[in-house]
């Protein structure tokens, strides 16, 4: 029986001996493990991103970038940097500053997977402005600018591959109106009404902006503004501004969206870009698309512009 007692116990202890042995094992394996590559990591080790990662450089954020967190970075890739007319001399001219401001503009402090994108929505980025961002059947955007490979993982974050560079915004919706003559007609419409302040404080706007010109071709003058009722004179400038942002790629055809006038919805087209008042027999409205940034997706600190050709009546 003695014999036996030991025997069992001998069995026992090389039993034990060899789970600990295999968890030792384990935990060396684990150790050896390479780590997940950080955000830095990803950027350094992608040719396409040789751009970025020279800016990233310069601006001294690689560190940041590399540290333990959960961020999400949109990040432009050569081709963007390329129709954002950035280049390697344009990095290496520009002061570390500059170049962090854009950078940081790309950045939230978040991890944010693309399915976790709002249908439209704003968001404060690392450099303190906001991001517009917005997901629907025409794919992800922010700013208007498409997403063209989402969720590349990351250690300490998610990496969003886009097809522009991000120039963060200066001027608010008002600042952009007052800043150009083409517009005073409609600043006019704006100060008569007393949406001054509306367009001016934080937010995410959409602001449908007809030009002097468009009040004109509507028939509508500064005469007519003059002449018109504080009242009458509010709700034609309601209807030109939608309390979210939406984008050229944000516009669904025949979609509707409510605008700060009460009584009015607006109606969407795509082909060519347009809205009206939803049942309205006036002619449609549309949205110069000339030149993105400058005519149309016009992106203020607290929203967007687009320009178009027809007051919204």
């Amino acid at each position: 029986m003695k014999k036996f007692i030991t025997s069992r116990l001998l069995l026992i202890a090389v039993a034990l001996f060899s789970v600990f042995t295999f968890s030792a094992c384990s935990d060396d394996d684990d150790d050896n493990q390479p780590a997940d590559p950080t955000i830095t990591d990803v950027v350094a080790t992608n040719p396409n991103f040789s751009l970025l990662l020279a800016a990233v450089s310069k601006a001294g954020l690689a560190d940041e970038l590399a540290a333990p967190g959960n961020l999400t970075v949109f990040a432009p890739d050569n081709e963007a940097f390329a129709a954002a007319g950035i280049n390697q001399a344009f990095i290496n001219s520009a002061t570390p500053q500059a170049l962090a401001d854009i950078l940081l503009y790309h950045v939230v402090g978040a991890r944010v997977g693309s399915a976790n994108v709002p249908a439209s929505d704003s968001v404060r980025s690392l450099g303190q402005k906001l991001i517009f961002a917005s997901r629907n059947a025409n794919g992800v955007f922010v700013n208007g600018v498409s997403v063209k490979t989402a969720d590349v993982a990351a250690s300490n974050g998610v990496i969003h591959v886009i097809s522009n560079v991000l120039i963060p915004p200066t001027q608010t919706i008002a600042g952009i109106a007052t800043g150009s003559p083409d517009f005073s007609i409609l600043v006019s419409a704006v100060t008569k009404a007393g949406l001054v302040n509306a367009i001016s404080s934080p937010g995410k706007y959409t602001v449908f902006a007809p030009t002097n010109a468009a009040f004109q071709a509507a028939g509508v003058t500064q005469a007519t503004i003059d002449a018109l009722s504080v009242a009458e004179v509010t709700a034609i400038v309601g209807q030109h501004v939608i309390g979210t942002n939406v984008y050229a790629s944000d516009l669904i055809n025949n979609g509707t969206a409510p605008t700060l006038n009460p009584a009015a919805t607006l109606t969407i087209g795509t082909n060519p870009p347009s809205v009206k008042v939803t049942g309205s027999s006036s002619t449609a409205s549309n949205v110069v698309t000339t030149t993105p940034g400058a005519t149309f997706n016009i992106t203020a600190t607290n929203g967007v512009v687009h320009v178009i050709d027809r007051v919204i009546l």
